[in-house]
């Protein structure tokens, strides 16, 4: 892998405003992203983790300024994403795009499978005429496993992993460099999960592509992932090389999160890590360290001192806890 990022994300903030009252007026802001910081290289697979609200999906989008960040910088190979005007948007769209949680409501159903394909390549004008059209989308079927005598279907007539073959298709379809996988396995099959993670991670090694891979399973980041980040309400708490994560994790939410991998022993896991309270709201998180009123470490500075990411011991792992 090359040393100089893909994609650079630094100091990415998104709130979004609450709106009350017959005239509306913006009373509070939903901090669903406040301050995360990250990079991808060429080549590499970087996991972004956490329960669910944590603002995962969020970070995706504003990547792909599929939602506007509220502040921060986002390089994507030198080229800043936020300075972008709409040609510049669609140049940027032809080398980063997106694999849809939900492969139900991702797709029209009123297009077939091959309309569905086609339209990118035609809008990046990558083919021309209604043969080369055609080829171009036989072979991405093949490519994700299915044949190409089904593209005059239609969704409704796929099962949800066809589904989301269909999708990670019409991903492929123009080309591209970098893909934010937005939990592609979370609404499928277990079985299933096995197969689409492991076309993922073919066509990584095979097409060179780089990955955001989001996601709560941490079993699913350890099969596909290189670097794994941790969010918790809105901030990422540790990063670092994946197995370095599931061997040492320095951070108290980290350790509880793998303590909930189910296990295939009498009586789970005995050192199961139970967290007290709530994950606070975003409309108002607590001041200090965000995770301190479920911390079972938390001293009196924990409430009064935010943690920044500082280095831990093995080269690339960081973490953001006052105690660690």
């Amino acid at each position: 892998m090359s040393a100089t990022p893909l994609l650079n994300v630094r100091g990415l903030v998104k709130h979004f405003p609450v709106k009350r009252g017959l005239i509306p007026k913006v009373v509070a802001q939903v901090k669903a992203v406040d301050g995360v910081d990250f990079q991808v290289l060429p080549g590499q697979a970087v996991g972004l983790v956490g329960e669910s609200g944590c603002g995962k999906t969020t970070t995706g989008r504003c990547v792909l300024r599929l939602i506007e960040p509220t502040a921060g910088e986002i390089t994507f190979d030198g080229q800043d994403v936020r300075a972008l005007d709409a040609a510049g948007l669609r140049a940027l769209r032809r080398r980063v795009q997106i694999i849809f949680q939900d492969p139900y409501g991702s797709l029209n159903p009123r297009r077939t499978i091959y309309e569905t394909l086609a339209e990118p390549i035609a809008f990046h004008g990558l083919a021309q005429g209604r043969a080369e059209l055609e080829a171009r989308v036989a072979a991405l079927l093949t490519r994700v496993g299915l044949d190409p005598d089904y593209m005059g279907r239609y969704p409704h007539e796929f099962s949800g992993g066809q589904r989301q073959r269909v999708g990670i298709a019409r991903a492929l379809a123009v080309e591209p460099d970098f893909i934010v996988c937005d939990e592609p396995v979370s609404a499928l099959d277990v079985s299933v999960q096995a197969q689409i993670l492991n076309l993922l991670a073919d066509l990584r090694r095979e097409l060179s592509l780089s990955y955001l891979f989001i996601a709560h399973d941490l079993a699913v980041v350890r099969h596909l992932c290189d670097v794994v980040a941790v969010m918790y309400l809105g901030r990422i708490v540790e990063v670092g090389p994946v197995d370095a994560i599931f061997r040492a994790p320095q951070h108290p939410y980290t350790r509880a999160l793998l303590s909930a991998v189910p296990v295939p022993r009498p009586g789970g896991r005995p050192d199961r890590v139970k967290l007290e309270g709530d994950v606070p709201t975003p409309l108002d998180p607590p001041p200090g360290c965000a995770f301190h009123p479920r911390c079972p470490i938390a001293g009196p500075e924990c409430s009064r001192t935010a943690p920044t990411l500082s280095p831990a011991a093995q080269a690339g792992h960081q973490v953001a806890c006052l105690k660690a």
